[in-house]
């Protein structure tokens, strides 16, 4: 992987992670388009990857600590509860994790049409949020385990997880900003699960394809870009403009058909 192709890849990782267009399958689009093989890319992608948690991190830096505080109360208060809503959405994703993680692999294989086809989903699941009603219930337990599925459901290439969960949020009557805000401290807890997998499982030490240039170029577009995102994303949600994104992967899902 050339430092060029590690900069594009790493503004697609961060950029798409947090704006509801799918980084999976933009990554697949990228990485054809750009002739690298999926295979070679893993320590790669646990760079990136790494890079738009750190984003996360600084961007609900303060969310974070007041959550960190209230757990080390040690009693069940709003953020104990809160947490365990983040685990309890974490299941799903996690159980697919484990036992079909060969069948998810197996789709990334380059399959540009199918990726096409679940852009199109994106697209048509964004547009029914600009029909949900402003919510105002808070999110519940029973809501986390429906926005979990969701998240789980992402991990095809080309269905976008961020707006896969914000929109099932939506859906649901939720609040804007709380939605927002969930959505993104939600995915912390798979992508660090599967990226420390991933580091214990020795996988890594065998990829020996790509520089420590390129990676560190990939981290720092990755977390650059991804901070950027994150912020724009939330004003997004708030001023209901979703349906932008919709036209976006719909376009995008049609290309990728046609070039499929």
């Amino acid at each position: 992987m050339s430092t060029l192709q590690a900069l594009i890849l790493g503004i697609l990782q961060g950029l798409t992670e947090f704006l509801p267009v799918s980084s999976s399958g933009h990554l697949e689009l990228g990485h054809a388009l750009l002739g690298v093989e999926n295979k070679n890319s893993l320590l790669f992608a646990v760079v990136v990857h790494g890079a738009t948690v750190l984003s996360t991190l600084v961007v609900f830096r303060k969310d974070i600590i007041q959550l960190v505080k209230g757990l080390l109360e040690f009693k069940w208060n709003y953020e104990t509860r809160y947490v365990a809503m983040l685990l309890v959405s974490a299941l799903p994703v996690t159980v697919f994790g484990i036992f079909f993680r060969p069948e998810i692999e197996s789709l990334y294989n380059g399959n540009l049409f199918m990726v096409g086809l679940m852009l199109i989903f994106t697209a048509l699941l964004l547009s029914f949020t600009n029909f949900a009603q402003s919510g105002k219930s808070k999110i519940k337990f029973k809501d986390a385990i429906i926005i979990g599925v969701a998240q789980a459901m992402a991990v095809m290439p080309g269905i976008s997880r961020s707006g896969f969960t914000i929109a099932s949020g939506l859906l649901l009557g939720k609040k804007k900003k709380d939605m927002a805000r969930f959505s993104f401290l939600m995915v912390l807890i798979p992508i660090i699960g599967a990226n420390m997998v991933d580091i214990f499982s020795g996988e890594l030490k065998d990829d020996v394809s790509i520089g420590f240039i390129p990676l560190l170029v990939g981290f720092v577009a990755a977390f650059v870009s991804g901070l950027l995102a994150c912020k724009w994303m939330i004003r997004i949600v708030k001023e209901k403009k979703l349906i932008y994104f919709a036209a976006y992967c719909l376009v995008i899902g049609l290309i990728a058909i046609f070039a499929g």
